[in-house]
């Protein structure tokens, strides 16, 4: 069958069909497993529950190297997936963020890509790169089981699902940069430039103090912040680490960068800040 009449058949039904529950069993299992999502509240659980399982009917899974990928697996990975989704609708409307991909192939180990860059001279350099996750612009997304079973652990504020979702989410206007797209009326604003202007005024002071952490700390022997380093090394990526500490430990993000969580909640919780005005 040619790929888009493939692609239709899976929109019918995804419109039509009826969608497969998760059981309470396996549910309970994931939250267990995650603490970050057994700690929402209960109806934010039974929405994450619905909106998972509507993610599970519209993406396919791949194994790596002869990885199995169980329904386990597949629920974990879901329900990180959606979490940023959670306040931004129905479950149909929300999932439409991810409407640009369908599979997610999921490896037993870090994967390694061969890489290619051209200095200033305009020399090729070939190199391997070790990744945990990577997502796609318009194509599937690559998690390393291993990261996506280490979520949360040990009080770490990691996700490496998060992390390439919220890639997805940052890539809906163009290559990710850090700068998604906004909800109308975003933060007060009355207009998409403004509210553009707000995002920039929150994050590019955060993210240059940053960095200079980060570099005092590889540098002059200095405290490495709490933040994955790896946010340093460019916009795109400061955003996708800070919104993976924003789910998995909000009260700590709260202390860390205070003026980022009104802006994270005016992005991922927009139906509460309307109520609050």
């Amino acid at each position: 069958m040619p790929a888009f009449l493939t692609r239709l058949a899976r929109r019918v039904r995804a419109t039509v069909a009826p969608i497969p529950d998760i059981g309470a069993d396996l549910w309970l299992q994931t939250l267990h497993s995650y603490p970050f999502l057994s700690a929402l509240p209960l109806a934010d659980q039974g929405k994450l529950r619905a909106l998972s399982a509507l993610f599970l009917h519209r993406k396919e899974f791949t194994g790596a190297h002869g990885l199995v990928v169980t329904d386990a697996m597949a629920v974990a990975i879901a329900a990180q997936a959606c979490l940023p989704l959670l306040h931004w609708g129905e479950p149909g409307q929300a999932l439409a963020w991810y409407d640009d991909f369908v599979g997610i192939v999921v490896h037993p180990a870090e994967a390694v890509a061969r890489r290619k860059a051209v200095d200033e001279a305009g020399v090729v350099h070939h190199y391997d790169e070790v990744l945990l996750g990577e997502a796609m612009q318009d194509g599937p997304v690559m998690l390393s089981w291993p990261a996506v079973q280490g979520a949360g652990r040990e009080g770490h504020a990691t996700s490496v699902v998060i992390h390439e979702f919220v890639h997805k989410i940052d890539m809906k206007n163009g290559g990710a940069d850090g700068s998604p797209p906004l909800p109308p009326g975003f933060m007060g604003t009355a207009n998409a430039r403004a509210a553009h202007a707000a995002w920039r005024a929150a994050w590019e002071p955060a993210y240059e103090q940053f960095r200079e952490r980060v570099i005092i700390a590889e540098r002059f022997g200095g405290e490495w912040p709490w933040l994955d380093a790896y946010g340093a090394t460019a916009p795109a990526e400061f955003f996708a680490v800070a919104c993976e500490a924003y789910f998995v430990h909000r009260e700590r993000f709260a202390q860390e960068f205070p003026t980022l969580l009104p802006v994270l909640d005016a992005l991922f919780r927009p139906a509460q800040e309307l109520q609050a005005k």
